[in-house]
């Protein structure tokens, strides 16, 4: 598409903004059941499309992908008249007589920008949010998965017409040229180096955004951790989606009393969930393309290798590899991972977590394995993260009934559920002034008595 196209898309979608069309939450309720049927219509379209992107299996897309997003869709269908619902506030008696609310509004035209690890979730997920609290949305894919693009496109564009949803797809260029436009929001999920451009060109518009970034998210194993338990979650939580999952867990911090049998327990759980051979695992993905391969391949240091660390570049498989003994030294500590690379590292103390954790950028998520609920406590209350689990990794995100998001470099907003709807929607707070009376203590002159009657009602 060209820039004179974009600018189209865009101006075509507020003017039917304004004409009140996404303003009926009945309209809204039938736009997501039309959306839902069309995703159960297309779900073997979708799986196919993971696989060719990304080596998903169907069970990992519907469990990471498909599912969550109808999840989401049923969450704002039961909710959604609640949510767009007036809100009345308590009204100071200075302001007798009137009625003060809060009117759930949406913001208008949204760009909704989509990473490629999760690319039907993270493309559909904050639509439904958008959608449900009334804006319109142009939607763009990454290049990156361009057939799980694809079939996005042809679901949307079976849904609804262009001046309501619009799917941009394409690399660079139209990239540049959506951030050119005026949008009324912006949800952008991806990298810290391209999310701060995206606020960049924000700013020249004073257009509001979200950022869904990421970071080096740290997993901590405390000597009181149910190790077997421990292993079995973060080997799922780690290699999930072949560990290209912005919030899969970065590096261990283990404590040294327990690290050695923890390595164990890990490597005996990659055995159990992957095979003896996971690059012949048809269920495991791959690394999305050759540039990312061979980045994770540089990160590998092969003389702290103790489980796998081979890789096939005809497949872009990497095993699932553990490397022990490392130190924030090491390439590996340098960025974030993205990739089947677990590092662990050792710590002195639980105070040392929490100054490590903290003197570093502020991760997406944070995860802590222990049987000691004080440990818990003080982890949990003075870390800096955005969310995170106790005794788990990355089923946090995977509720409408709480928001995820990051803070400081790992993003800004939040969205899933209540949180997502919120997310999409300014809330203007109205007074509906009464005419029968008005109190005159306001109005000049100002006498003494008026003064009087302020200060007892502004106290």
């Amino acid at each position: 598409m060209t820039e004179r196209d974009i600018q189209a898309i865009v101006e075509k979608q507020r003017e039917w903004f304004y004409t009140g069309a996404t303003l009926d939450v009945e309209e809204r309720v039938r736009a997501l059941k039309k959306l839902k049927a069309a995703i159960a219509v297309h779900e073997g379209e979708i799986n196919a499309a993971l696989k060719a992107d990304l080596g998903k299996s169907a069970a990992e897309s519907y469990l990471c992908e498909v599912g969550l997003t109808l999840s989401e869709i049923g969450y704002m269908l039961k909710h959604i008249r609640a949510f767009a619902r007036e809100r009345t506030v308590r009204t100071p008696l200075a302001q007798f007589a009137s009625r003060s609310y809060q009117k759930p509004s949406p913001y208008g035209v949204a760009l909704i920008m989509s990473p490629w690890n999760y690319p039907f979730l993270l493309t559909m997920e904050p639509l439904v949010d958008a959608l449900a609290a009334g804006n319109t949305a142009v939607v763009k894919p990454s290049a990156y998965s361009p057939n799980t693009g694809a079939v996005v496109r042809k679901i949307l564009e079976r849904c609804f017409p262009p001046e309501y949803v619009a799917v941009v797809t394409g690399g660079r260029a139209e990239n540049t040229a959506l951030l050119e436009q005026r949008f009324d929001y912006i949800f952008f999920t991806g990298s810290q180096a391209v999310g701060k451009e995206v606020m960049r060109r924000a700013a020249e518009h004073l257009t509001p955004v979200a950022l869904e970034l990421g970071g080096k998210s740290p997993c901590i194993v405390e000597k009181s951790a149910d190790l077997k338990l421990a292993a079995r979650r973060i080997v799922f939580g780690k290699f999930l989606n072949c560990g290209q999952t912005c919030v899969a867990p970065d590096y261990i911090l283990c404590d040294p009393a327990v690290k050695d049998r923890l390595v164990r327990e890990i490597k005996a759980q990659i055995v159990k969930q992957f095979g003896p051979r996971p690059l012949e695992n048809l269920d495991y993905g791959r690394i999305v393309n050759e540039k990312h391969f061979r980045r994770l391949q540089g990160l590998i240091d092969r003389s702290k290798v103790v489980h796998g660390g081979a890789g096939n570049a005809e497949t872009l498989r990497i095993e699932p590899t553990v490397l022990d003994d490392v130190t924030w030294d090491d390439a590996v500590m340098g960025e974030e991972i993205f990739g089947p690379i677990l590092p662990v590292l050792t710590y002195d103390s639980i105070d040392e977590v929490i100054r490590v954790v903290n003197s570093r950028q502020h991760p997406l998520a944070l995860y802590l394995f222990t049987s000691d609920k004080a440990v818990a406590r003080k982890v949990m209350s003075r870390c800096g993260f955005g969310g995170g689990c106790v005794n788990d990794v990355v089923i946090h995100l995977a509720t409408s009934e709480m928001g995820f998001g990051g803070f400081g470099e790992s993003g800004m907003g939040a969205y899933h559920g209540r949180a997502g709807f919120d997310a999409f929607t300014h809330y203007k707070s109205i007074v509906d002034k009464k005419t029968w009376i008005d109190l005159p203590m306001r109005y000049q002159p100002y006498t003494k008595g008026k003064s009087r009657t302020v200060r007892f009602f502004l106290k």
